[in-house]
């Protein structure tokens, strides 16, 4: 490795839109320095993506961005699936509260006003330095690192250097192309219309108050609610249709005219897209990394796409900051494809299975699916819990299959502290790795447990202890206001879990008395001999 003044950042992020502006912001709270480049100039100013999840939610929200999405941000509506003849067959809705992960299972969201917030924190972080209308025309990777060539507005040219790239660029990834990457197509492509309205003052009333999937064989579509007067329409585009035609304004007015008329709404925007399954085969190029759409492009079905790229940063940006900073092993990078590679293969198949439900055109097979979808309905009439659909990780950074809740995802209850002080747990704890134990575990052995980790050169780890009235915790204890996490473990049969900072559970333990074996395991994987495997 070359010495740290040769370089001129730590990671130069190539893509400032919702995922870029993730990553960016994670390097920053992890001490990593970075250079953000980014074509445009200014947030676009239209709605493109329109729902993110509870994991996304709690990111931005250890970002401090809570307070500032809110006005932004509505939790989803449950979602009915319509045949042809106006009858529901599917239902899927929220979990109720208290809710695993402190937040909304899902939300709907105006992209400008999230990415706004998202730049302007990034703005203000030292260390990073945003360029904007700035477009990469080179990068040359060597073992080292990369060099990257850059032009600007101005056609002034420069040269950076940094230990690694990230390509957050989307789905038509310029990176991407100029690599050779290839994705593997999962086998959906569609032709879609996407139509954003603003209802004017007192209209709507009418409209569904639940998000809506047409299943009719003529035209499938979709209906969301949006936040505040925001609506969405979604149509697929027959067979014979022209993209430009479909998007001309009197095209889409008699489209509308089946729940609104003219005069109740403003076009907002009109845009033609195919929707894709596709994902990339090698994540991971030396020191080039691909994140978001430049990496996957999962269809809308289950409001996943951005979702799947929150996650993407979140899982790599600390193990980023691991290897550079703190000298872990360069292997622990090849964990982000092992980890990310499964996930958003699995999501990516249940939308497609889902879209497949909606899309279908014949006539005969629409009925059969008809059929199968109400007989599931009359088993389940509350229909299925949409988070229930979201997988945990499989390998990577994890503890062996021994260990139990590994690749779980730890749910953050609303606490109280030994001050008496109440919140989220992430908002005491920040998103290091947490060591968290159950109520009424054998505490004395936790504290040798942990010196014997840090004389050995371990990682930092945040002690969190769950109380009930009847124990003291100290400065480590916590009181759960409602029961989640506390069950979730007993549920597990464990007194102790391992988290990291991603959130994600490397490993939990049945007895206090194995957690010495545990930090040992995360330590060695950690310090896994042997070179990079670009």
């Amino acid at each position: 490795m070359r010495a740290s003044d040769e370089f001129d950042a730590d990671v130069v992020i190539v893509g400032l839109g919702p995922v870029g502006a993730t990553a960016a912001n994670l390097a920053h709270d992890l001490g990593l320095r970075a250079v953000v480049l980014e074509r445009a100039t200014e947030v676009e100013p239209l709605p493109r993506a329109i729902g993110f999840d509870q994991e996304a939610m709690r990111v931005f929200a250890g970002f401090g961005l809570a307070d500032t999405l809110a006005d932004h941000v509505m939790p989803y509506r449950p979602s009915e699936y319509h045949n042809s003849g106006g009858q529901v067959i599917k239902r899927i809705h929220t979990a109720p509260p208290p809710h695993l992960l402190g937040w909304a299972p899902n939300y709907v969201f105006l992209q400008p006003q999230l990415e706004g917030a998202l730049r302007e924190r990034v703005a203000r972080a030292p260390g990073i330095d945003v360029r904007l209308g700035t477009e990469v025309t080179d990068v040359r990777l060597d073992d080292d690192g990369a060099t990257v060539e850059t032009v600007d507005a101005t056609r002034g040219r420069r040269t950076l250097r940094a230990r690694y790239v990230l390509a957050c660029d989307g789905g038509g990834s310029p990176l991407r192309k100029r690599t050779g990457m290839r994705m593997e197509d999962l086998g959906f492509d569609q032709p879609w219309l996407v139509v954003d309205v603003r209802l004017r003052p007192g209209a709507g009333g009418e409209l569904p108050t639940t998000n809506v999937q047409f299943c009719e064989t003529a035209r499938p579509s979709t209906f969301i609610v949006g936040p505040g007067d925001h609506r969405r329409w979604e149509f697929m585009i027959n067979p014979g249709e022209r993209p430009e035609d479909v998007s001309d304004p009197a095209f889409i007015r008699a489209l509308l005219s089946r729940w609104l008329p003219p005069e109740d709404y403003d076009l907002w925007r009109a845009a033609t897209y195919r929707f894709h399954a596709l994902v990339l085969k090698r994540w991971r190029v030396g020191r080039l990394l691909f994140l978001g759409d430049s990496a996957h492009m999962t269809p809308p079905f289950l409001a996943q796409g951005m979702c799947q790229g929150i996650r993407d940063a979140s899982n790599l940006m600390w193990k980023l900051a691991l290897h550079i900073r703190h000298g872990a092993a360069g292997s622990l990078l090849d964990t982000y494809q092992q980890e990310r590679e499964p996930h958003v293969r699995q999501v990516t198949l249940t939308a497609k299975e889902f879209g497949r439900l909606i899309c279908e055109r014949d006539e005969a097979t629409a009925a059969d699916r008809d059929k199968d979808l109400l007989a599931e309905l009359a088993a389940r009439p509350e229909g299925t819990v949409r988070q229930s659909l979201i997988p945990g990780l499989l390998a990577g950074f994890l503890a062996t299959e021994e260990f139990p809740a590994r690749g779980d995802i730890l749910p953050q209850p609303r606490v109280t502290d030994g001050q008496a002080r109440r919140g989220l747990l992430d908002e005491f704890t920040g998103s290091a790795f947490r060591l968290v134990v159950r109520c009424g575990a054998d505490v004395s052995q936790v504290e040798p447990a942990l010196r014997t980790h840090r004389r050995k050169g371990g990682f930092p780890v945040r002690l969190v202890h769950l109380v009930n009235e009847a124990e003291t915790g100290g400065t480590d204890g916590f009181q759960e206001e409602q029961p989640v996490l506390d069950p979730w473990m007993r549920q597990r049969s464990c007194e102790a879990v391992l988290a990291r900072p991603d959130h994600y559970v490397f490993g939990g333990v049945r007895s206090v008395s194995d957690l010495a074996s545990l930090l040992a395991s995360a330590r060695r994987r950690l310090r896994k001999a042997g070179p990079e495997n670009p």
